[in-house]
């Protein structure tokens, strides 16, 4: 096997506190993250060879941030210097990405400036044998989404495994054009496609059953996971997995997954905590830990396992990557 690309915008997270003690102490941690990026830094940790491609500028900031990232064991020779800025998005500790409070500062920035024809994508890819992207990305703009567009073709081309997480962000589809186009041109391209139910309803007008609003049956929330990747399958036949992570914040948090693939739905175990520390990043680790399972051709049991530990896992850990080895996510898979 060869190298894995993750290709995304590299973020900085602010996180205020939300009583507004950092004017007072005049600072605020700062965490270097993106989905991308998130699960580029899981596979390095787990020893798995992988590349990230972002765009920076060209400015001591980046030089410092890309050389933390080479001491990661990533290779960063993909990343594509211009434009001015880092993008930056504000979330207090502990919230998730998808509450109202955050806030993005990303327009203008060196990646939402990329553009397509630009990036010698047969040199990048020399050497992958994977390739990963969120729907961060199309998300952004009409260009990002060209260029997702465009290097998944050449990945295809070449015969590279291609995943997406579709990670719906309200607050960045502002540039006029629907969701379900965007993401409906981009389906076509990918081998494992990972999400929940409600967001291939929202990007890929997959439909969930109206019941699911207000049921709170697992049964009927497997069932619906099987009937949507079955359609997904259906309406995009080069897609051979779909994965559904299910995270419920209600008195705590209940976490749970599956994984179809093979005409089977695979199960996790459930997890439950009443304690959470970040939940930026989980997902991420939860997409990593699938790559890692099919990158090392592990049964799709052990696969959606491990995955499932690794993203809990994640949510007892402050920043947006996580630093639990293999061996420690191995550790605390629940037993059946």
């Amino acid at each position: 096997m060869g190298n894995v690309l993750s290709f995304g915008e590299l973020l900085l997270r602010l996180s205020p506190d939300t009583e507004g003690q950092w004017l007072a102490n005049t600072s605020m941690p700062v965490h270097v993250g993106g989905a991308e990026l998130n699960v580029a830094r899981a596979l390095a940790l787990w020893n798995i060879p992988v590349k990230y491609c972002t765009g920076l500028p060209d400015n001591y900031l980046s030089q410092q941030i890309v050389k933390s990232l080479q001491q990661s064991n990533i290779d960063t020779s993909a990343i594509q210097y211009g434009g001015q800025r880092i993008g930056l998005y504000y979330l207090p500790q502990g919230l998730d990405v998808k509450n109202a409070g955050v806030i993005y500062d990303r327009a203008g920035s060196s990646f939402a400036s990329l553009q397509k024809g630009t990036i010698n994508w047969d040199a990048i890819l020399d050497g992958v044998s994977w390739f990963h992207v969120s729907a961060i990305c199309p998300a952004l703009n009409a260009d990002a989404a060209d260029v997702c567009e465009e290097v998944m073709q050449v990945c295809n081309k070449k015969g590279i495994t291609v995943s997406i997480d579709l990670n719906y962000r309200a607050k960045l589809w502002q540039y006029g054009v629907p969701v379900h186009e965007v993401m409906k041109r981009l389906a076509p391209y990918c081998d494992l496609i990972m999400g929940n139910v409600w967001a291939a309803e929202k990007m890929l007008q997959v439909p969930v059953h109206p019941d699911l609003v207000t049921t709170d049956k697992k049964e009927m929330y497997l069932e619906q996971a099987l009937i949507s990747s079955k359609e997904i399958i259906k309406q995009y036949p080069r897609c051979k997995a779909v994965a559904n992570t299910y995270r419920f914040d209600h008195k705590g948090i209940l976490y749970y997954t599956t994984l179809y693939t093979g005409d089977q739905l695979h199960v996790s175990q459930e997890y439950t905590t009443e304690t959470v520390i970040d939940k930026v990043g989980s997902g991420d680790c939860y997409m990593a830990g699938l790559i890692y399972g099919f990158y090392k051709k592990q049964a799709p049991q052990d696969i959606l396992e491990f995955a499932t530990a690794a993203a809990f896992q994640k949510l007892f850990i402050k920043g947006d990557a996580t630093n639990k080895s293999v061996e420690d996510i191995n550790a605390s898979i629940k037993k059946a």
